[in-house]
């Protein structure tokens, strides 16, 4: 199978707004290329060895995602058109032209692999399955993660938002939703804070995400018994809310996106055993009054809001 990539040419300080749009529309992965330094003491920082003489920063970037062969293009094509007509009208995105090219199965499977490299969140060391762990990093908690074809190596914003929370109200004995699962990186991380402490039960409209959440379950030596994961919609599939089932939560975690936290909002309460938390993240900044009043309107009182870059955390209690 070939993919179809697309890439808009826009400036860096519309990529995350833009990536925010793609990702109301569905595209949930995307690549970002410009020129701006990763921080760090040397150009570059962890990825110093990737970009060892980067070019000057000229305020342009490439927001790219990608698609099959069988996939309706066009229509989409016309709902990101649209979407970027939008946000012109707000701030300033460049040219929003779209460049096409073809990619490969095996090449857009495997080549970002160079990468991804080993990474903290706080005390947590997150690495990749084909790299080997320094002998400086033993004894401490980590986390190997390889996402196949799901999202989700924990670098993004959202995803450092969430473990920071999950760290913070996770307790021995727990019962666990992570809606949204994808790589199953938070379950993951759940399961490791508490030394497998608790049950974990996720879900996730990819049939690919369930899959790569019990390989890397295996990868970190979790059991296959300690977490349950469907397929679906947990937003208006009653079948998958019988299966989830009803206040049996101390935590529910997700990290998706801000429109269909809003969707999904009077879906969640039920889950949660009484002063059981939500956590939740994906959602751009200019979306945090919608998301906050939504919870709010269904009966949780917010108890956190967080920020990093352009990405807001709200934890909610019921």
């Amino acid at each position: 199978m070939n993919w179809i990539k697309y890439s808009i040419n826009t400036t860096t300080e519309a990529e995350d707004f833009i990536s925010a749009a793609l990702m109301e529309l569905g595209i949930v992965s995307v690549e970002i290329e410009n020129n701006v330094p990763v921080p760090g003491d040397n150009q570059g920082g962890e990825f110093k060895e990737l970009q060892p003489d980067l070019p000057e920063d000229n305020g342009l970037s490439k927001v790219s995602f990608y698609l099959s062969d069988d996939e309706d293009h066009e229509s989409l094509l016309q709902q990101v058109k649209t979407s970027l007509s939008e946000l012109k009208e707000t701030m300033d995105i460049g040219e929003a032209t779209i460049d096409t090219s073809v990619t490969k199965q095996e090449d857009w499977i495997n080549n970002w692999k160079q990468f991804f490299k080993s990474f903290y969140i706080d005390d947590i060391l997150i690495k990749p399955t084909w790299e080997d762990i320094e002998p400086s990093d033993k004894g401490k908690i980590f986390v190997e993660i390889d996402p196949g074809v799901s999202f989700g190596t924990g670098k993004h914003e959202t995803t450092q938002l969430c473990i920071r929370q999950l760290k913070k109200y996770l307790k021995p004995g727990d019962e666990i939703l992570d809606i949204g699962c994808g790589s199953g990186i938070l379950s993951i991380i759940a399961s490791k804070l508490l030394n497998g402490d608790c049950h974990l039960v996720g879900t996730d409209i990819d049939e690919d995400c369930i899959a790569s959440t019990y390989d890397n379950f295996e990868v970190n030596h979790i059991p296959k018994s300690q977490g349950d994961f469907y397929v679906g919609n947990l937003t208006d599939d009653k079948e998958l809310q019988d299966k989830v089932g009803y206040e049996k939560y101390d935590v529910v975690v997700a990290n998706i996106l801000a429109d269909i936290i809003i969707g999904m909002a009077p879906a969640v309460p039920p889950t949660l055993k009484q002063g059981g938390y939500f956590i939740t993240s994906g959602i751009i900044d200019f979306k945090e009054d919608e998301v906050k009043a939504a919870l709010e309107a269904v009966g949780f009182t917010i108890v956190e809001i967080n920020h990093q870059g352009e990405w807001v955390n709200i934890t909610a209690q019921k």
